[in-house]
């Protein structure tokens, strides 16, 4: 159980439930975060919308993004993120036990160049943001267009973010309903 309670959407104004409902139906199984992020409706209206909009705008493969979200998870030892995002690595072709393997990413079987390349990255912009190599970086714009570069980063310091908001909070993973 959270350390604080959920906020159904009914107790919501009408935008802000409707942020909420959407965010829960459509953005994936992060029901019990957004009921505690709607404790701070700044957070429900802004953060939410952003990132179902960055999800719409697929400017990052889903590969990339869930490799580098996945990565910064185990970084941070976030249990819930790892359970929430790990299937849908799986989906990208990443089994779950390479999901919990992500960190030897330098021997990994399932990774190709570009994939590790992304792994080293999330760990270098999540442990030494300000030590992060030239070489690095050069390698990254051979692949990347510097808007990806910047939503890569964004995405793998808001992972961080969640990580330690969910930690804090005591956010459990919600219940699979049988289907």
């Amino acid at each position: 159980m959270a350390r604080v309670r959920d906020i159904p959407p009914e107790e919501l104004p009408p935008d802000l439930a409707a942020i909420y409902r959407r965010f829960a139906g459509e953005y994936g199984p992060f029901a019990n975060q957004v009921a505690v992020i709607a404790h701070v409706p700044a957070a429900l209206r802004h953060l939410m919308p952003m990132l179902m909009e960055l999800r719409e705008a697929k400017s990052l493969s889903k590969r990339h993004l869930e490799l580098a979200i996945v990565t910064v998870s185990l970084l941070n030892a976030c249990h819930y993120c790892v359970a929430h995002h790990a299937p849908f690595l799986e989906v990208e072709g990443v089994s779950r036990e390479g999901a919990q393997r992500l960190l030897d990413y330098a021997t990994h079987p399932e990774l190709d160049d570009l994939d590790k390349l992304v792994v080293e990255y999330a760990i270098a912009a999540w442990e030494r943001s300000n030590r992060i190599p030239e070489a690095l970086f050069a390698r990254l714009r051979v692949h990347f267009s510097e808007a990806q570069i910047v939503e890569l980063t964004l995405r793998i310091t808001l992972c961080g973010f969640f990580n330690r908001f969910n930690d804090a909070l005591r956010i459990e993973e919600e219940v699979a309903v049988p289907g």
